[in-house]
């Protein structure tokens, strides 16, 4: 029986990198296929077919055992930080030079992420003055795949009263990007907690007056840093 091999050049491919680097976080975790089939809306049959052909591909990419989850091998690592280069540079791109709004760049990103050439990547870097972070505040990686350490945590983890500097925002729920735009929540802006209990956060941006309340869901998009 001929075993049929997964075309390794598919949109498909760099966003199960993507989704692997992004569940395993800086310590490189095992990522199980449950947490997978849940971030990329996947059957989990079809998680583990194609996770067991990108561990048998000739350069494999992953790391692949059933019982104890998959990590990306060091190729896979490094093509998953190539996308995640190109994803943030456009985000940067589309945001700063083309203007559209906060809450559409990152769709439009994954659109364009797979097809730029590494030509087209180094104008936008240039254009764009070497950005280090993208509009959300997340570290765009060097060419050379390495990354800031941001040392910052959930707004839903405090249990604590007052100010912080918000370090980043998820980009997976435009809705919500756009709402907390709308109050003044961005990246490296002083943010007031105004109370913080289990479900529930109030929260007011410098130099604004209307407060906000967040869910523990929605806070926990929205990562923070103390001031000094």
């Amino acid at each position: 029986m001929t075993t049929r091999r997964v075309n390794l050049n598919t949109e498909s491919v760099d966003n199960y990198l993507k989704a692997i680097f992004a569940l395993g976080g800086p310590e490189e975790e095992r990522v199980s296929s449950t947490a997978l089939a849940d971030r990329l809306g996947v059957a989990p049959a079809s998680i583990t077919n194609m996770l067991q052909k990108l561990a048998a591909a000739p350069v494999p990419l992953v790391e692949y055992e059933s019982r104890r989850g998959v990590r990306l091998s060091t190729a896979g690592r490094r093509r998953a930080l190539e996308i995640l280069r190109h994803h943030r540079l456009l985000e940067t791109f589309l945001y700063e030079v083309l203007g559209y709004p906060i809450e559409e760049v990152h769709a439009e990103a994954e659109r364009l992420e797979h097809f730029i050439s590494e030509r087209f990547e180094e104008r936008i870097d240039a254009k764009l003055g070497r950005p280090k972070f993208d509009p959300h505040g997340h570290c765009i990686p060097a060419l050379n795949g390495k990354m800031s350490k941001q040392t910052s945590r959930p707004l839903s983890d405090i249990e604590e009263d007052g100010e912080f500097v918000v370090d980043s925002i998820s980009d997976r729920d435009s809705v919500l990007l756009k709402r907390l735009n709308v109050h003044g929540i961005t990246p490296g802006v002083r943010l007031r907690v105004l109370m913080s209990s289990r479900g529930e956060f109030v929260l007011r941006a410098s130099g604004r007056f209307k407060s906000l309340q967040l869910s523990l869901s929605d806070a926990g998009a929205v990562r923070i840093r103390s001031i000094g």
